[in-house]
């Protein structure tokens, strides 16, 4: 029987997943003067903008996409 738990792709890097409030603190510490919000986070997370995960009530946001997303220049959309 094969084990789920157990890889045998050992390079995979395991995604760094924040709730909202954490991904926005974690914006912070990057950056104490980041004008992000946890709105805003939930609000990308909500319209499919940036890949999350729904556990629970909670959305969980992966941490290195928001940031890559955040890095790119985008137009606004009316």
């Amino acid at each position: 029987m094969m084990n789920l738990y157990h890889s045998t792709q050992t390079n995979r890097a395991v995604p760094r997943m924040r709730t909202v409030h954490e991904a926005a603190e974690e914006l912070r510490r990057m950056d104490e003067g980041t004008a992000v919000t946890e709105y805003h986070i939930r609000q990308l997370a909500i319209n499919n903008i940036i890949p999350r995960v729904k556990a629970g009530k909670k959305y969980l946001i992966n941490l290195d996409a928001l940031i890559a997303y955040l890095s790119e220049p985008h137009e606004e959309v009316d």
